[in-house]
This record gives structure tokens, sequence and C-alpha cells, in this order.
């Protein structure tokens, strides 16, 4: 008897926008490429501008390196003093909420999607993303969705987190494991 297989030709899109949040979406994916995918340094106040107008909630003092990557603004909340390094990603399909002083180093990518890979179908899955105050998210990590960083978490390169973090925890290793508190002097 043989094992089941998948079956992408069975796969739907999940990803419902109406017809003004795919307008929404065709008019971000022009500004995004002329003012965040680039080399050409605009002002913070330009981007933090345009992000507001296509509904995402911004703080005051947000930092926007070049090539930051966000899929749809207007599911993005970012608090005060948020730092977004060169090449993060924030692919939201799903909130993503930021706290305040929050830091997200070059190249971290934020995933709220994923595919049920025990379903035939491939089917689409999505959950949300907390990020509380005074986070710092160490480049090239990924933070998955249906995840909470707990206020002022580190996370060190390339770690990738799958579950809640502690407060004030250092993580590093790839292992997802505390490595040691986090003390502010």
């Amino acid at each position: 008897m043989s094992k089941p297989t998948s079956d992408l030709s069975l796969f739907t899109h999940q990803l419902h926008l109406s017809v003004g949040d795919k307008l929404k979406y065709a008019c971000w994916l022009i500004l995004s490429n002329l003012f965040f995918l680039t080399n050409i340094p605009y002002p913070n106040f330009l981007k933090v501008l345009l992000l507001r107008m296509m509904g995402a909630q911004v703080g005051h003092g947000v930092v926007i390196k070049p090539w930051v990557k966000i899929k749809l603004p207007w599911k993005l909340s970012l608090g005060n003093q948020v730092w977004l390094g060169e090449s993060c990603w924030i692919d939201n399909i799903s909130e993503v909420r930021i706290g305040n002083n929050v830091c997200i180093s070059q190249g971290a990518l934020l995933l709220t999607g994923n595919h049920d890979y025990a379903k035939r179908s491939f089917d689409l899955m999505s959950k949300p993303i907390e990020i509380e105050d005074g986070v710092w998210i160490g480049a090239k990590s990924t933070i998955v969705g249906g995840v909470t960083l707990k206020s002022h978490c580190v996370t060190g390169v390339g770690v990738i987190i799958l579950r809640d973090t502690e407060a004030y925890q250092v993580y590093s290793l790839n292992a997802n494991i505390q490595v040691k508190e986090r003390v502010i002097k």
C-alpha cells in the first residue's frame, strides 16, 4: 500500500483580499519598490508617511534602513523608537505588532505565514507575531507566526524562534534555549 503524497494542484490560495485591498496592495508594491527596496537614502519621515498612508500604525522616532520589505503595511503596528535594519523582511499576512524601543537587525525575517505539510493540498496557515518593548532581534534571525517575544529579550545572530520567549532572556545557537539573563545597566 502506497503512502499519500502531496499534490500542489489541490492548493487554493487562501489569502482572500477584497478588491479594495488588492488595489491597495498594487499601490503598495509600487511605493515599496520606489521608496523602500532601494539604496536611495530617502528620509525616514517620508517612509513613515507612506506606511501611515497605507494603513500602518507608526510611532515616533522610527528608523527604516534601505531594502526593508513589508508585505501588508495595514497589518503592521510599530511603536516608538523602532529600528528596522537593512534587508529585514516583515512577511505579514497576519498582524505584526512591534512595541517601543525595538531593534530588528539586518536580514531578520518575521514570518507570519506557513503551509500545512500534513495536508495533501499544502494549505496556507498564518498566525500573528507580537514583539514587546525593548526586544533586540539579531541579524538574520527568523521569528515565526504565533510567537510573542517578551519584553527586552534578545535573539542572537541567525537564531530561529519557534515559541514564545521569556522576558529579559538572551537566546542563541539556533537551539532556541535561554542562554542567560539580560541585565541592563
